[in-house]
């Protein structure tokens, strides 16, 4: 004999249970402020009890809403736009919303336009970009009018959309500035890949803080993001005259660096100083433990969906730019110039 399935618990169970109309459940279930906390609580205990979830197919079709919010990233293998996108989905699942995430292997005019095309016909309430380089963002301009969106950027280029951006210049000065303090008489930079935001924001960064301080500016060393990068820019840097202090773009080129001089027997900090740029978990267990700059990437991802939340309810705002600072960790991979 077949044992009959349990119907699932509705808005008219829940009603029934706690002793109230249909309209109060509603009211409680959309945190309607006109209700009072008793109520509310004997709603909420109904809720518990039933195990009643919400039929956000059925609430989709009232409120002309998915309650999902699309973002499109590029090369979620590297540390920063991976920490960026976990703290948009948790600050999105925070507010109630879906996140349908596209990844592209390449950033080109097409791709973006096929990922927006995509999310849109999938009926997002809004859009945001983790935009690393400045192509990504120029895709926005694709979005059908009226669509909410925002751009995660490595820092704010563009005026014609609303965007969250951790302050690389700012982290660039903080990195090369500790070094000056040290001593040091210059800082040589292993940089990011040209076309990447972030790559000119903290190069940017670097060299003012160079020029303020009335110190010579080297010539930087090109890097793609990876620790054999940094690898191949820390041989190089061994086998320079009156090199001391390295500014690497990120932990990881930090990584290759850290490699390449030991290897060569050049002992860190005492020979030359290193600091990287992300603070990413195991850089604290680096040999040695690296000192680097830190982005609060929990912070981009709230404030992202604070931002598309306010033009999805209110509609069409003025465009907003968040900028988050970041902060600095010194560990022990510097040290006074000797």
């Amino acid at each position: 004999m077949t044992t009959p399935k349990r119907r699932l618990p509705v808005m008219a169970d829940v009603a029934r249970e706690a002793g109230v109309s249909h309209q109060t459940v509603s009211r409680v279930l959309n945190d309607h402020p006109n209700v009072r906390p008793d109520t509310r609580a004997r709603v909420e205990e109904a809720i518990s009890r039933l195990g009643y979830r919400r039929n956000l197919v059925a609430r989709a079709l009232v409120t002309k809403r998915s309650r999902t919010l699309g973002v499109v990233s590029f090369d979620t293998t590297l540390y920063g736009p991976a920490s960026t996108i976990y703290g948009i989905e948790q600050a999105a699942r925070t507010a109630g919303y879906f996140v349908s995430i596209v990844s592209l292997k390449t950033i080109d005019p097409d791709s973006m336009r096929d990922a927006l095309d995509y999310l849109t016909e999938q009926g997002v309430d809004g859009v945001v970009v983790v935009a690393p380089q400045l192509s990504a963002t120029a895709a926005l301009e694709g979005l059908p009018v009226g669509m909410p969106a925002v751009a995660v950027e490595g820092t704010t280029y563009r005026d014609d959309v609303s965007a969250v951006c951790i302050d690389q210049i700012e982290g660039a000065k903080l990195a090369t500035r500790h070094l000056l303090e040290q001593g040091h008489e210059t800082v040589w930079h292993v940089s990011g890949p040209p076309e990447w935001l972030e790559t000119e924001g903290r190069l940017q960064g670097w060299r003012a803080a160079l020029e303020e301080a009335g110190r010579p500016v080297p010539e930087p060393l090109a890097g793609d993001w990876s620790p054999r990068a940094g690898y191949e820019a820390g041989k190089s840097l061994a086998a320079m005259d009156g090199v001391t202090a390295v500014f690497a773009a990120n932990d990881q080129m930090a990584l290759g660096v850290l490699r390449a001089l030991s290897e060569l027997g050049v002992r860190v900090p005492d020979q030359i100083s290193v600091v990287g740029f992300d603070d990413i978990p195991e850089s604290e267990f680096f040999s040695p433990p690296l000192t680097t700059v830190r982005q609060d990437f929990d912070v981009v991802g709230r404030h992202c969906i604070e931002v598309l939340l306010r033009q999805i309810d209110v509609g069409p705002t003025a465009l907003e730019r968040l900028v988050v600072r970041p902060s600095f960790v010194v560990r022990s991979s510097t040290a006074p110039a000797r």
